[in-house]
């Protein structure tokens, strides 16, 4: 725990700006602050229990400016993902004993993700810390067919649907591993205990959750969860959510395959790549074990579960990123725990008999360990979030430059919030259209190259009008350079010719005729002068603009995850 503590610490501090979403649970945070609770029970896009999180935070640090809110919501995250490490020891350790128990927490702490995540403003931390618990809770049961165990489980499951709607997948996991050892002998509980059970679980989440459920009109009202359950159709082929326009002619089984490579992605980022095949002998010998057949099937069902609910998820939504994953990740940190132990207990036993040598397990624990840091701990203590930090000067220069009314079309929100300015983002882009008065524009290169439908909007916002300052002043690799344009300056008062600086491209050949008409029209708009923008048309049958090169992103990351990480709530 302590450890964690000094990773997060370090990480929050390093972090110049959140990740996006983390702008919205502090906006409803602060609606806590107000007083404006019930607003935020009844009608807020996230379930209540973190931004109620922040909104303590707050009142016990103090502070009114953005950066105490984010560093409220940073400590929130924090706090949980220190205490986090105790039921991932736990869980580890009702599976596998001390030494794998023990192994987990650190593996846990090398994957960058983990960090990352847990020391940003997300909801994620709380929700794990409860999510554990209540998994722990439900081994515990399975183990022991105690009823105290399953009351914890479904008490942590709804403190744990509280901070996010995924919460209600730990009960009917529980149910469902129930019907299946009433069907299957060898896993069966005695009668009594089976009914206690199903008691329980039925009438246990509704006591606890139900009132919430029946404020909030439903499980949840982010409209990805409407997707998941069939509620609502596919988003649009241009959402701003989607990794890349969806194609009106791709089929069922281009869908699938798309959304299995992005789930796979998305579960190997969470666990890392070199800890998953450790991962997958852990599995090998959970199996083997039959004491544990009653657990491994209560696993089983929640990564099953899982993992179809993200495949639905990519398939209606277009996107499925690590933070999704994170859910089924911990629990197979925990295995791959399990399996590093038992490769280094083989590989020592493999020493002794072929060179009659004795290699401890520790030893060979410990290289195995120092080459997991090798491989990502450099990445682990990585700045948060580093690509946008250009948006929290921009936010500075507009607190400095503009009236205190000033009204901003910035559809990341970044600026908005550093600079304490009233900001028009992706739902408000109609409102910022109409409104006459609209004078500032802040915007990272993407927006003026992309191919979205609101990266014409942004495109049409400033087409002539004058670029007065951009963060940083020349592009850097791997971070977005951020410009502010004044809609009431022309471009040729200010911008003395200035363009965008060449694009590294690769051949521009065989473009389709959409592609060319968009590069026509972006070589006119920016800054009010030509700008050389290369279009690639390596899929143009899949959304007919090609992949945009972008100068200070690199290449690749013109659309999908460079836009995806400011959506709107999904």
């Amino acid at each position: 725990m302590a450890a964690a503590a000094v990773l997060l610490t370090w990480l929050a501090r390093h972090t110049d700006v959140i990740y996006a979403d983390g702008l919205r649970y502090i906006a409803q945070a602060r609606r806590f602050d107000a007083g404006s609770w019930k607003e935020v029970f009844a009608k807020g896009t996230d379930h209540p229990a973190y931004p109620a999180a922040i909104a303590l935070t707050h009142l016990a640090r103090g502070g009114i400016g953005p950066a105490d809110w984010q560093a409220a919501g940073q400590l929130a995250s924090v706090v949980a993902g220190v205490l986090l490490i105790v039921p991932v020891y736990l869980f580890a350790l009702e599976l596998f004993g001390t030494r794998a128990a023990w192994l987990a927490c650190v593996l846990t702490l090398l994957v960058p993700l983990t960090g990352h995540v847990l020391a940003d403003v997300l909801s994620e931390g709380t929700f794990l810390l409860f999510w554990m618990f209540g998994c722990w809770a439900g081994l515990g049961f399975l183990r022991a067919g105690s009823t105290r165990w399953l009351i914890a489980a479904v008490a942590f499951a709804s403190l744990a649907y509280l901070v996010r709607p995924e919460g209600v997948l730990l009960p009917a996991s529980l149910a469902a591993t129930l019907v299946l050892s009433a069907v299957v002998p060898a896993l069966r509980l005695p009668r009594a205990r089976s009914l206690r059970a199903a008691a329980i679980l039925l009438v246990g989440p509704v006591l606890l959750a139900g009132p919430f459920l029946l404020l909030k009109g439903g499980i949840a009202t982010k409209p990805a969860v409407a997707r998941l359950f069939g509620l609502s159709g596919r988003s649009a082929a241009m959402a701003v959510e989607r990794e890349r326009p969806l194609d009106p002619d791709q089929t069922v089984a281009a869908t699938c395959l798309a959304a299995a490579r992005a789930v796979s992605r998305a579960i190997a980022e969470g666990v890392s790549p070199i800890l998953l095949p450790a991962a997958v002998a852990g599995i090998a010998l959970a199996a083997r074990r039959r004491e544990h057949a009653r657990r491994n099937v209560f696993l089983a069902v929640v990564a099953s579960a899982w993992i179809l609910a993200l495949l639905r998820l990519h398939a209606t939504g277009g996107y499925c990123t690590a933070r999704h994953a994170m859910l089924l990740s911990l629990i197979l940190i925990a295995f791959a725990a399990a399996g590093l132990l038992a490769l280094a207990d083989r590989a020592a036993a493999s020493v002794r008999e072929r060179l009659r040598r004795h290699v401890p397990e520790t030893a060979i624990l410990a290289a195995a360990l120092l080459v997991v840091l090798a491989v990502s701990g450099r990445a682990a203590i990585a700045p948060v979030n580093p690509g946008y930090a250009s948006y929290r000067p921009a936010g500075e220069w507009i607190a400095a430059n503009t009236a205190a009314d000033a009204r901003i079309l910035d559809l990341k929100g970044w600026a908005s919030f550093y600079g304490c300015r009233q900001g028009y983002g992706f739902g408000e882009i109609e409102d910022a259209l109409r409104d006459p008065n609209l004078r500032w524009v802040v915007a990272h290169d993407a927006f003026l190259v992309g191919p979205w439908s609101y990266c014409d909007i942004i495109r049409g916002a400033v087409a002539g009008k004058a670029c007065v300052k951009s963060f940083p002043e020349t592009p850097r690799r791997g971070v977005a350079q951020v410009h502010i344009f004044d809609r009431s300056i022309p471009a040729v008062a200010t911008s003395g010719g200035r363009e965008l600086p060449p694009v590294r491209g690769r051949d521009d050949t065989h473009l389709t005729d959409e592609a060319l008409r968009l590069r026509q029209r972006l070589s006119a708009c920016v800054f009010g002068n030509p700008v050389p923008v290369r279009v690639v048309a390596t899929r143009p049958k899949s959304s007919g603009y090609g992949d945009l090169v972008i100068p200070s992103l690199g290449e690749g990351e013109g659309r999908g995850e460079a836009e995806r990480a400011g959506t709107p709530p999904r």
